[in-house]
């Protein structure tokens, strides 16, 4: 018996000794104390952990809902907003427009939760893919390699008809301290 625990405790560490030595494409720069330790080997674009520091200034946004984009289409269809992708995109870009009123961008973004309703067109499931293929446009691209992490799952209702997703956001930033 002890054997085997012996043995599950090496395996652990060596499995903690490992992670620490993952290239720099998995484990972000150490950003004003703010760590990201992305998926290895993956270009994913969402973090396996965040640490921020006691130090750093948070800001939370609360759950954001898609702009109309098509004011021709009747209100409170999904065709008004549009599809997930459409619909997280205007999302993203509205995060990002109240972060940047408070001085932040979507790369101090640490955590995101995701909140999804079944997509008539897909027969009731979240449209997954169509919401990676916006996000991915705003995190672990080129322009902004940051990866928070992030949690999505489907609800039973969002309330706004119409909306397939709805997003909250929280950002994290280490200021620097104010010269004497």
């Amino acid at each position: 018996m002890y054997q085997k625990q012996i043995g599950s405790h090496i395996a652990v560490a060596a499995l903690i000794l490992a992670t620490s030595f993952l290239p720099n494409r998995s484990r972000a720069a150490d950003t004003d104390g703010i760590k990201r330790i992305g998926i290895p080997g993956s270009t994913f674009p969402i973090s396996l952990t965040v640490s921020v520091p006691a130090s750093a200034r948070l800001t939370f946004v609360s759950g954001t809902l898609a702009e109309v984009a098509n004011p021709a289409a009747e209100k409170g269809s999904i065709e008004a907003y549009g599809d997930t992708r459409t619909q997280a995109t205007s999302i993203l870009n509205t995060i990002a427009r109240r972060l940047a009123a408070d001085g932040l961008t979507l790369a101090d973004v640490v955590k995101v939760n995701v909140f999804m309703v079944g997509d008539p067109k897909l027969g009731g499931k979240m449209d997954f893919a169509g919401l990676n293929a916006a996000y991915g446009q705003f995190f672990g691209s080129p322009d902004q390699p940051n990866k928070p992490v992030r949690t999505a799952l489907q609800v039973m209702a969002l309330p706004m008809p119409g909306a397939l997703l709805e997003i909250e956001a929280t950002a994290a930033r280490v200021d620097e301290p104010a010269q004497k």
